[in-house]
């Protein structure tokens, strides 16, 4: 069942305008864009940088997109009654969109009528917008920029996969979950692996179990140092920390050996250079 939410706090215009004062340019590494060509720190734009744009919108990635301050735009997927995959972090419509309900429900007709309800505190100005289906975050970015998806669905792995294979984009998307079975079935179908932990999961985790399947280990910035060091001396190839939002989180957590950092400010960040050097953890 879909409910109408009032259109309240209604944002003027659309803008994508980059953020006021400068950023750091962008390292990137030799080769094609796959995730073989990301640098030794990665910057990854978290819903596309939640607290910069509004989450989860075609504009708000492309903003991300355009503005040059993550390497990988992050980006959440759910599966709808008829099997189209769209772009939505939530079961439910009420906390980002101006309709209310769950998501799982709706078709993909009935998906044309949802709209973005912009965070009020948001920088700049934003109108709402249709959210986008997975397939058109592809054909628009897939291929000009890394990206990582996360599966809510675990139904919805084996349609990603196909989607990705029929436009050559397997070596350039992540697929993320917080399942390593999930994981463990993306990677067997041909996708880069991506598992999320929290910092509780991390106390008991021995992550050097998935190294042979997962790509991208996410941890959680919060957990404990010897946490963190234990996950990136697990030979996963890649660790990078959620949700960062300031430099000093940052610094932290590749001081501890993490080669990368998800976060909702991406622009902030590219503002702050890097304090700590990045020790390698690694042997």
């Amino acid at each position: 069942m879909v409910t109408r939410i009032a259109l309240t706090g209604l944002a003027s215009a659309a803008s994508l305008v980059s953020l006021l004062g400068p950023t750091i340019p962008l390292e990137w590494g030799p080769g094609p864009l796959t995730v073989d060509s990301l640098p030794r720190v990665t910057y990854v734009a978290h819903r596309g940088g939640a607290r910069e744009v509004p989450e989860n919108s075609l504009s708000g990635l492309m903003a991300a997109y355009g503005r040059r301050t993550a390497h990988v735009l992050d980006f959440d997927t759910r599966m709808l009654s008829d099997g189209t995959l769209v772009v939505m972090h939530d079961p439910l419509l009420n906390r980002t969109t101006y309709l209310g309900g769950e998501v799982h429900k709706l078709n993909v007709r009935e998906w044309q009528g949802v709209r973005v309800r912009p965070k009020a505190s948001l920088p700049g100005s934003w109108r709402s917008e249709r959210p986008p289906t997975v397939a058109q975050v592809l054909d628009l970015l897939g291929g000009r920029v890394v990206l990582m998806l996360e599966a809510k669905d675990p139904r919805s792995v084996a349609p990603l996969a196909a989607q990705l294979r029929s436009r050559g984009l397997t070596r350039s998307v992540v697929v993320n979950s917080n399942d390593p079975a999930l994981a463990r079935r993306a990677h067997r179908l041909g996708l880069l692996a991506g598992l999320w932990r929290s910092a509780q999961q991390l106390r008991t985790d021995r992550p050097e179990r998935w190294r042979s399947f997962v790509d991208v280990l996410d941890v959680d910035y919060k957990a404990r140092d010897a946490d963190l060091v234990r996950a990136v001396n697990s030979g996963v190839r890649r660790v990078w920390a959620h949700t960062v939002v300031t430099a000093a989180q940052r610094d932290r957590v590749l001081a501890l050996g993490c080669d990368g950092v998800i976060t909702d400010t991406p622009g902030r960040l590219a503002r702050v250079p890097q304090r700590v050097p990045q020790r390698g953890a690694r042997p």
